[in-house]
């Protein structure tokens, strides 16, 4: 008998269905060994040596597959490929003791996953397909000790920063706050943002635009030189000069000067991987990251995508011939020539995985999954399947067409405006990837012909201060700056927000909060190295050198650890705890009778006693919820407030609640019926 272990359930079960009897499939219910929550768990003096325990809500599970790993002939280890997958597999021998042979291995052996069992096998494959499996049982291989300790790497930095480092925010700010290698560099970006938006001054320009008609097609012409200036954006920066600019060209026809038309095409996109599926998942359908890697990953594990943790644009030939059949037999022949499109990954670190985010079967249309998969795992399917289609798909072709106009001001002063517009001749990859374009078509124009404007009309302008970071954005700018890889955008962004050190503002932007840049402050003012952008990169191409078995890893922490343990020993002393300012209020005990001071926690400010540490009474601040200028759509009696839940998150209630129970997660409007309120099946909203 040959036993396979998986991670989860649903993955067993899945495997299960292309296996015969002579195979058991069983999961490991997840990590089955980790450092011990309770201390630091890694002995710095012996060269970082881990000490990994099993938890005690893994320790039944691993006792029932020691048992049937003894009753095994062979035990296949089917973990995922990437390196979380490899130490995953690599515990699993170490816990069930697969590697306990009569000449037992050198304790070097055992860390480095080097068994010399012959029954133990690893196999790895991309897709759980039928043919996937058979493929990669008939190529099994050893555990790759140097994704092992990659993994290992990240997981004892991380806890070296994390452990060592939070212990020093208890006491100089107060305790249950966190500090993280990637979480504390993803927060300061949010946080200089928002520095950023504080510090924005808006500035004033002007456009000046005409309005045109042809043939009944209206368009607008910009414009764009005056003489021999040649208009930048702030050239026209008062309504003074806007308004004598129109004087002078007001009633004058325009004459076309210039008119020019070309094709131009538009290539498809490459298929998704983590990073681009978490934007996309979050523009499309408002869904977080974890929430887009939650269902990616039962998609994933019930067969209908490939691995969904990878940053390759890579995919297999027999897919792209796949993709072509499912091509013309949906669109047509016209639309299946340009299979097989190759695209290469621009990230040189790209290697967590081998193929980008493709359905496994593309002959598997969302439409005949539609009563298989529940509403939000077919938004996502659909989204992966649309965008692989897309990708072997022809470009798009549009017709573009540029005029140019001139008319003399008043002031004898040429006057050139221009103006273009576009249509689609040929839709090609958006026949399945819909695609927002807007089609501006301009009428047929002649040289020198006159036309008179209908209007001519100034339009005043206010540059905007950067936006804050969205889920979407702050994924990619992680990515940009090479700041973590696939496994850790998800976890990191649900971090920052489960610390209440940012929160979404309405439009699901990140703001930092109070605690936030507290925090920030103090970790770039006293541990520049481990909030630096550059540094946590070059970080990560340490990580990938270990992957690839270029450099060992206990030095790499080591030329890390030594500085930062020497500066956060000094910092002990040098940092003066923050001291928050004294606020009194108007509340009573409860308990005691003396006064309510205002306190701050983790999760923001509470009341609590002035008596403390005799009295120890504490009480919600209910702060007064913010109106936002309409009746409540459902009950039309209360007034529609700002709430948060408890993980605060922002959303939208009755004043009258619990009275009236109406919530939405969307900003509800005016025209907005109650019945389409938004309330995501996650979480639904509560006062």
């Amino acid at each position: 008998m040959k036993l396979v272990i998986v991670e989860s359930p649903t993955k067993a079960k899945t495997i299960s269905q292309f296996l015969g009897k002579d195979f058991t499939v069983e999961s490991s219910m997840g990590h089955i060994r980790d450092l011990p929550r309770s201390k630091l768990g890694i002995d710095v003096e012996k060269n970082f040596e881990p000490a990994y325990v099993i938890p005690t809500k893994a320790r039944k599970r691993v006792n029932e597959l020691k048992r049937e790993s003894v009753a095994a002939d062979t035990v296949i280890l089917a973990t995922d490929e990437d390196r979380e997958g490899e130490a995953i597999a690599w515990h699993l021998v170490q816990a069930l003791g697969l590697n306990e042979t009569k000449n037992k291995p050198s304790s070097r052996a055992q860390v480095e996953g080097k068994s010399k069992t012959k029954n133990i096998e690893r196999i790895v494959f991309h897709e759980i397909t039928k043919r996937a499996i058979a493929e990669a049982l008939e190529h099994p291989r050893s555990i790759d000790a140097n994704l092992v300790n990659a993994q290992q790497a990240r997981r004892i930095l991380d806890r070296l920063v994390g452990y060592e480092l939070s212990p020093f925010l208890w006491k100089k700010v107060f305790r249950g706050l966190s500090a993280g290698r990637v979480q504390s560099v993803a927060l300061r970006l949010i946080v200089e943002r928002e520095r950023e938006i504080e510090k924005f001054k808006a500035k004033e320009y002007w456009t000046i635009e005409a309005l045109l008609a042809k043939n009944g097609t209206e368009f607008r012409a910009t414009l764009k030189q005056i003489g021999e200036e040649r208009l930048d954006k702030f050239a026209i920066d008062n309504e003074t000069r806007a308004n004598s600019i129109v004087s002078s060209v007001q009633g004058r026809p325009l004459t076309v000067t210039k008119v020019e038309e070309k094709s131009v095409s538009r290539k498809p996109l490459p298929p998704f991987i983590t990073s681009t599926l978490q934007q996309e998942g979050s523009r499309r359908f408002r869904f977080s990251a974890k929430q887009t890697m939650r269902l990616a990953q039962m998609l994933y594990e019930e067969g209908y995508i490939t691995y969904m943790r990878t940053d390759s644009v890579h995919v297999s030939k027999e897919s792209t011939a796949a993709a072509e059949k499912t091509i013309e037999a949906l669109f047509g022949s016209r639309y299946a020539g340009s299979a097989p499109r190759i695209y290469t990954t621009k990230s040189k670190l790209a290697q967590e995985a081998h193929e980008a985010i493709r359905p496994t079967d593309p002959n598997k249309t969302p439409d005949e999954l539609k009563t298989t998969l529940d509403a939000q795992q077919l938004k996502l399917y659909t989204l992966i399947w649309q965008r692989f289609i897309a990708s072997q798909m022809p470009n798009a072709e549009f017709r573009a067409v540029a005029a140019e106009f001139s008319a003399n001001g008043a002031d004898d002063l040429l006057y050139i405006l221009s103006a273009n517009g576009s249509t689609i001749s040929f839709d090609g990859f958006m026949k399945a990837w819909p695609t927002e374009t807007v089609e501006n078509d301009l009428p047929q124009l002649e040289e020198k012909e006159l036309l008179v404007p209908t209007r001519i009309e100034p339009l005043q302008h206010f540059t905007q201060p950067p936006p804050r970071y969205s889920e979407a954005a702050l994924i990619k700018t992680l990515e940009e700056n090479g700041i973590g890889r696939p496994s850790t955008y998800a976890p990191t962004l649900s971090v920052i927000q489960n610390r209440n050190y940012v929160e979404k503002d309405e439009g699901r932007k990140f703001r930092p909060t109070e605690i936030g840049i507290i925090v920030n402050d103090m970790l770039v003012s006293h541990f520049p190295v481990v909030v630096d952008i550059n540094f946590t990169a070059k970080m990560e191409e340490e990580l990938d050198e270990i992957a690839e078995g270029k450099i060992r890893w206990q030095p790499v922490i080591k030329d890390f650890y030594g500085p930062f343990k020497e500066n956060l020993n000094r910092k002990y002393d040098e940092v003066e705890k923050h001291e928050f300012p004294e606020e009194t209020t108007d509340e009573v005990c409860d308990k005691c009778g003396k006064p309510m001071t205002i306190k701050r926690g983790r999760f923001g400010k509470f009341l609590a006693c002035s008596g403390f540490p005799d009295c120890k009474s504490t009480k919600t601040i209910k702060a007064e919820p913010k109106k936002i200028g309409m009746k409540c759509l459902q009950c039309a009696e209360g007034e529609m407030v700002e709430r948060r839940t408890r993980k605060r998150k922002l959303f939208y209630g009755c004043s009258r609640w619990p009275e009236c129970s109406y919530a939405s997660w969307k900003r509800p409007s005016a025209e907005q019926a109650p019945d389409q309120q938004s309330t995501p099946e996650d979480e639904a909203p509560r006062a």
